[in-house]
């Protein structure tokens, strides 16, 4: 009996610290307030960098997009970074008032095709700006950039949100990143600690970025490799949420499978790199922001969080009624499921609560099952180029 006491008290420890870090950022996002801006002190000269490998069927209407901002001609360029395209979408890009940069590596990721644009290009950038190769800006995007940096900060990341309802997968891959969006970037910056960044939707001084992406071999999750970077430095990264970029949502469950396992290992193995130092540097110089990154990365995804909670919470509540155990071991686990959907609930916009993504929460148990097989198909995902296909720009 004692064995299995303490076993779950383990477990429900892990599963209790797991949910008040996210309950706490849950709460802090309702009380984010978007900073007013006025007029711009100066507009800043800025590059869009677009890197995409094999992307022939999105690029050439993520590029005029691109080009339609409502910015000061002039004051930015689109930088498409093209990997083993074909050469009928080639043609295309050089008709475009845009700057083609052509890659092809034997191992291709972004982190070598960024590297590489920055190589090549001569003109002197303020800002740049790195989108995936199916992002489409709110017209004002740049604009609201430019007014981020007149605030004095090096790095700001935009709100990315779902281009695409069409399917339960995408509206649980939708409604998966506003949570993220809730907790890791508004309850983030509502206490004062950092907006995590996302990969695309994204801009940095120019020359820092060059850089810190100069020692930068990522296959996989570069940005949480720069993220590391900038918050060991104590550079505070600034969330935009009325920063619009639109982003494809997976549509098939192999892709939500493939696409989560690229980023479970990515966390861990920055998890695994980064803790020590963070920890060093908080004991030492009390850098919270880099700590909590950190811990960011070893925390389970939050459908297996609320999976592993429900189904471990009446597991033994149902154990501890045969068992005869005192009420207050099920009535903790009652209360853990309580704060983990509370923390979910109040992280999705309202514009979800609908009919559609009533029907997609049927899909849950599936995701959930998806993550798992991710989690034991883990090793080594994060040294394979694992590519994203997109269909709609």
């Amino acid at each position: 009996m004692s064995i299995y006491i303490t076993i779950q008290y383990i477990l429900l420890g892990l599963l209790s610290l797991a949910t008040l870090y996210i309950l706490f950022f849950a709460v802090a996002g309702l009380f984010y307030r978007q900073p007013r801006v006025g007029n711009p002190a100066k507009y800043r000269k800025m590059a869009i960098f677009i890197p995409g490998y094999k992307e022939d069927a999105v690029i050439t209407e993520v590029a005029i997009s691109a080009l339609q901002q409502q910015y000061p001609m002039g004051m930015y360029d689109v930088v498409v970074i093209a990997d083993s395209f074909r050469e009928d979408t080639l043609q295309i890009l050089r008709s475009l008032p845009v700057k083609l940069v052509e890659v092809q590596f034997e191992k291709s990721t972004k982190s070598k095709a960024l590297n590489r644009a920055m190589e090549t290009l001569t003109t002197a950038y303020d800002v740049a700006v790195v989108l995936d190769a199916d992002n489409i800006m709110e017209p004002d995007f740049l604009t609201k950039i430019n007014a981020a940096f007149d605030q004095g900060y090096r790095a700001v990341q935009g709100h990315r949100r779902a281009k695409n309802l069409n399917n339960s997968w995408a509206i649980l891959d939708a409604v998966s990143e506003e949570i993220n969006n809730h907790i890791f970037r508004k309850g983030h910056r509502a206490v004062g600690l950092s907006s995590a960044i996302i990969g695309s939707g994204m801009a940095f001084e120019y020359g820092f970025f060059k850089s810190m992406m100069s020692d930068v071999h990522a296959v996989g999750g570069f940005d949480k490799e720069i993220e590391l970077k900038m918050l060991k430095q104590r550079i505070t990264i600034a969330y935009l949420d009325n920063a619009m970029v639109y982003d494809e949502k997976i549509q098939e469950a192999e892709v939500f499978g493939n696409q989560r396992r690229r980023w479970l290992s990515a966390q861990l193995h920055y998890f695994r790199n980064g803790f020590p130092d963070a920890f060093k540097h908080l004991i030492l110089k009390g850098n919270l922001d880099y700590f909590d990154k950190a811990i960011q990365f070893i925390q389970p995804p939050r459908i297996l969080l609320l999976a592993a909670v429900m189904i471990m919470g009446a597991a033994f509540a149902i154990a501890n009624v045969i068992l005869g155990l005192h009420f207050t071991y099920s009535v903790s686990w009652i209360i853990l499921a309580t704060a983990c959907i509370f923390s979910l609930l109040v992280s999705v916009p309202r514009s979800f609560y609908n009919s559609k993504t009533m029907a997609a929460v049927a899909g849950l148990p599936r995701g959930a099952m998806m993550m798992l097989l991710s989690l034991l198909r883990i090793r080594g995902a994060n040294k394979t180029f694992i590519h994203t296909k997109h269909t709609t720009g």
